[in-house]
C-alpha cells in the first residue's frame, strides 16, 4: 500500500474511496494491520496545537487545540507504543447553513487521549477518551451551541446576552458563564452534569423548562428520572490533569473507564472480583500495570497480559 495514501488516512484526509480501499487492505491480510499501526507509531503526536493566528488567512478566529496523547503510559511489558492505536484527530469542515464564513467542526478523541479545546469566544474544553465534540468555528449573534458524545469539562466565558448550550444525547446544558463536567457516553446510560461554578440548567432536548443545579451539585439519570444531590468526589474531575480517580469505586466500573483511558480489552474471569471496590489516584502516564499491581496490594487477584492483542486478563 502506498505509504502516502495511508499518512493521508491517518491525518483525516483520505477519500471516501481511499478510506474503503484501505480498510479492504487492513482486512486482507494481518501483516497489513501490523504494517499499518507502525506508520501509524512514527507519527504519533505528543501535542498539537492549531494556531489561528498562523491560519488567519485562511479562517479567522479559528479555536485552539491543545492534544495530549498518553504515549508510554504503559509499561514495558505492555509494550503499548507498538500496540495501541495512536492519536487520530478527524476534522470535518462544511458550511453552516445561512453563513457565508461560519462553519461547524468535529473532534473525536480516541480511547488513550485527551485533548484540550479553546472556542472562539475563549471558552474552555477539555474532552476525555472516546469523546466526540461538535462546534461552530465561530459563534454567531445568538446561542453559543456545542454538541458532546462523551466526556468533557467545561469553563465557559460569561455572556449574559448569549447563552452557551452543551447538546448531550437527550438533554441540553443551558448556561450563561460557568465551570461544569458533563458525562454523556452514547453506549452507556450514564448521563451526569456536575456544576463546580456558576449556574446551569438541564432541559431534556425539545423542551423549554428544566431543572437548576448549584455549584457543588450534580444532577444525574437513575431510574429513568433525573435526581440532583451533592458532588461526592471532586477528586474525579482530575481526569482533565492527566489523574485517574477512583473513590470506593465499583470493580465492573473501574475496568470499564481503564479500558477507555488506555484504549484496550480488560476480561475478567473471576466473578468474586466483581465485588470488590476500589480507592486510589493514578497518574495516566505510569500506565496499566502500575495501576493493577498496587490494586493487588488490596485485592486479591492475578493478571496476565496478551500484548499481541492489547488484552488484560484478571482471575
Amino acid at each position: 500500500m502506498d505509504k502516502k495514501l495511508l499518512l493521508r488516512y491517518i491525518s483525516g484526509e483520505a477519500t471516501e474511496k481511499e478510506k474503503e480501499e484501505i480498510t479492504e487492505w487492513l482486512d486482507a491480510d494481518v501483516e497489513n494491520m501490523q504494517e499499518f499501526l507502525a506508520l501509524r507509531k512514527l507519527n504519533d503526536i505528543t501535542i498539537w496545537q492549531y494556531d489561528p493566528q498562523s491560519q488567519q488567512n485562511h479562517q479567522k478566529d479559528s479555536p485552539r487545540i491543545l492534544w495530549q496523547s498518553s504515549k508510554k503510559i504503559m509499561t514495558e511489558v505492555l509494550k503499548v507504543a507498538a500496540v495501541l492505536v495512536l492519536a487520530f484527530i478527524l476534522f470535518r469542515y462544511f458550511d453552516k447553513a445561512g453563513s457565508e464564513h461560519a462553519s461547524t467542526q468535529t473532534l473525536y478523541v480516541p480511547a488513550g487521549q485527551r485533548a484540550l479545546l479553546t472556542l472562539s469566544d475563549s471558552s474552555k474544553v477539555w474532552l476525555n477518551a472516546n469523546t466526540t465534540f461538535t462546534f461552530p468555528n465561530t459563534f454567531s449573534s445568538g446561542t453559543r451551541e456545542v454538541t458532546l458524545e462523551g466526556e468533557g469539562y467545561f469553563d465557559i466565558a460569561h455572556n449574559a446576552s448569549q447563552p452557551f448550550v452543551v447538546k448531550a444525547g437527550k438533554y441540553d446544558i443551558k448556561v450563561l458563564g460557568t465551570e461544569f463536567n458533563v458525562l454523556a457516553y452514547t453506549e452507556n446510560p450514564e448521563f451526569e452534569v456536575s456544576l463546580l461554578s456558576g449556574s446551569v440548567e438541564v432541559i431534556r432536548a425539545g423542551g423549554k423548562n428544566g431543572r437548576l443545579i448549584t455549584p457543588g451539585q450534580r444532577i444525574f439519570m437513575e431510574k429513568n428520572s433525573l435526581r440532583i444531590a451533592p458532588i461526592e468526589h471532586a477528586s474525579y474531575f482530575m481526569w482533565k490533569e492527566g489523574l485517574i480517580s477512583f473513590d470506593d469505586e465499583a470493580f465492573p466500573e473501574m475496568v470499564r473507564k481503564l479500558e477507555r483511558y488506555f484504549d484496550l480489552k480488560i476480561i475478567v474471569k473471576n466473578d468474586k472480583i466483581l465485588q470488590y471496590r476500589c480507592t486510589g489516584k493514578f497518574r495516566t502516564k505510569d500506565g496499566i500495570e502500575h495501576i493493577l499491581k498496587v490494586l493487588q496490594l488490596s485485592n486479591r487477584f492475578d493478571y496476565s497480559i496478551d500484548d499481541k492483542i492489547n488484552v488484560i486478563t484478571i482471575e
